[in-house]
């Protein structure tokens, strides 16, 4: 049977010389981010960045909601990839963060594909409530995981996709001595979405996991 490879910093490298390259502002991003410290945790990894990309190209779609949004690295990777005609509707509280975002969508010139919406997601979702998207990104606060995921199943369109971050919480959720609050959540979460009849989903392990729903 195949065994996972233990991705390495040396193996990364390599992976990332033979992989989709990212675009300079997406770079730009990254590199600020490093100056913020203990906060970058935020940001996806540049490999979600690029499966991303590959999943929205593939899969032809078009409109897509945010729910965390950051600097914008997720979400310029998700309109790069968007056809010209193409939405991104991205949820965040933070209006400092988001203007850092905006300046590099503008500097991308992406920013006429996307719209923020700056108050706490919930209340977003509701005011969202008649809309319709192919794909969902969910990468906000963990405790309120399972109620974005039952927003948003409400929100995709049959066939769509809803992929969520951090699933594998660095690892915690398999330690069973591990009884921090945010761990036992995403234990939950995962448990929740694993007996969910309405959709089918696979656990992706790149960067700190992401959970890949299809919609039934």
């Amino acid at each position: 049977m195949g065994k996972n490879l233990k991705v390495t910093e040396s193996l990364q490298k390599y992976i990332d010389n033979f992989s989709l390259k990212l675009d300079p502002v997406q770079q730009e991003i990254i590199d600020y981010n490093n100056t913020l410290g203990d906060v970058k945790r935020m940001q996806v990894a540049p490999s979600q960045c690029h499966f991303l990309h590959l999943i929205i190209k593939i899969s032809n779609i078009k409109n897509v909601l945010e729910i965390g949004t950051f600097t914008g690295l997720s979400a310029l990777s998700i309109v790069i990839a968007l056809p010209e005609d193409g939405k991104l509707i991205a949820l965040d509280k933070n209006e400092e963060t988001n203007k850092v975002a905006l300046s590099f969508f503008k500097k991308a010139n992406q920013d006429h594909k996307i719209q923020t919406i700056i108050k706490p997601a919930l209340e977003s979702l509701d005011d969202l409530k008649n809309n319709k998207f192919d794909m969902v990104f969910i990468d906000a606060d963990k405790m309120n995981y399972k109620e974005y995921y039952e927003r948003s199943l409400k929100l995709v369109n049959k066939g769509g996709l809803i992929i969520i971050d951090n699933v594998l919480w660095h690892g915690e959720v398999a330690d069973e001595t591990n009884v921090d609050k945010f761990t036992l959540n995403i234990r939950e979460f995962n448990a929740h979405i694993e007996q969910d009849k309405r959709v089918e989903q696979i656990i992706v392990p790149l960067g700190d996991g992401m959970t890949v729903c299809r919609v039934l």
